[in-house]
C-alpha cells in the first residue's frame, strides 16, 4: 500500500497552496479595461425624441453580448445595462433619478476579468446649484459611477468625486475590482470613495 510520509505530505501542502496562489494571481492579472461607446452615432434611437420635454431613449452595445441603455427626461439620465433593453429597464439602476440636472459622457470603461465584464466605470456631470455661471445656470461637477453588472443586478456601486480626487480613475477601478463582486443591491449601501466634492454631495442628495 502507498503511504505518504509527514515529510511528502507536507511537500504536496506546500505545492497545492503554490499553485493556488499563483492561480489567483494569474486572474489578478486578467483584470483589465475595454471601453465602448453610448454617442448618439453608435447606438440606436428608440422612437423619436419628445417634443413636449426632449426627452429621449437609446441602447448602445457594451460587452460579452450587454447592451447599454440610457433614457434622459427633464435634463436627467438613467445610465442601465442588460442582455436586452427590456431586461437593462427593469434592474435597479434604471430606477436611480439624481435630483440635480445631470448627463453622462459617452465612453464606458468595462472593467473585466478576462473577457467578462464584471463592472462598468462612467464619468458623470452633476449640477451644482450652489456654483452659478454669469447666466445664472448651475456649473456642473465631474464625478465617476461604478457600476456592478449581471450575473446579479445592476446597481450602482461607488461614487468617486473627480474634482476632489486627482487619482479618481485608479480609485473607480480599485473600487470596481474590490466591490462590484460582492456588491448586494438593495442592501449594501453605494460607497463614496475618496474625498468628498462638490459633485458628489449634490448626487446624494435625497
Amino acid at each position: 500500500m502507498f503511504r505518504i510520509t509527514t515529510a511528502g505530505l507536507a511537500i504536496l501542502l506546500l505545492a497545492m497552496l503554490l499553485m493556488c496562489s499563483g492561480l489567483d494571481r494569474a486572474d489578478a492579472r486578467s483584470v483589465g479595461s475595454q471601453y465602448t461607446s453610448t454617442a448618439p452615432k453608435d447606438c440606436r434611437q428608440i422612437g423619436k425624441p419628445s417634443e413636449l420635454d426632449g426627452s429621449t431613449t437609446r441602447v448602445c452595445k457594451g460587452k460579452d453580448g450587454l447592451v447599454v441603455l440610457i433614457a434622459e427626461d427633464d435634463l436627467r439620465e438613467i445610465v442601465s445595462v442588460g442582455r436586452n433593453r427590456e431586461a437593462a429597464a427593469e434592474e435597479p439602476a434604471a430606477k436611480v433619478w439624481f435630483a440635480p440636472f445631470n448627463s453622462s459622457e459617452t465612453t464606458v470603461e468595462w472593467r473585466t476579468a478576462g473577457a467578462k465584464p464584471f463592472a462598468m466605470i462612467q464619468r458623470w456631470h452633476i449640477a451644482d446649484g450652489t456654483d452659478p455661471d454669469k447666466h445664472g445656470r448651475p456649473n456642473t461637477k465631474a464625478m465617476l459611477i461604478v457600476t456592478r453588472l449581471p450575473p446579479g443586478p445592476v446597481c450602482h456601486v461607488a461614487y468617486v468625486d473627480a474634482i476632489a480626487n486627482p487619482n479618481a480613475n485608479e480609485l473607480a477601478r480599485k473600487a470596481a475590482d474590490e466591490f462590484a463582486r460582492s456588491f448586494t443591491c438593495g442592501k449594501d449601501e453605494v460607497k463614496i470613495i475618496g474625498a468628498r466634492g462638490r459633485a458628489v454631495e449634490p448626487a446624494t442628495m435625497r
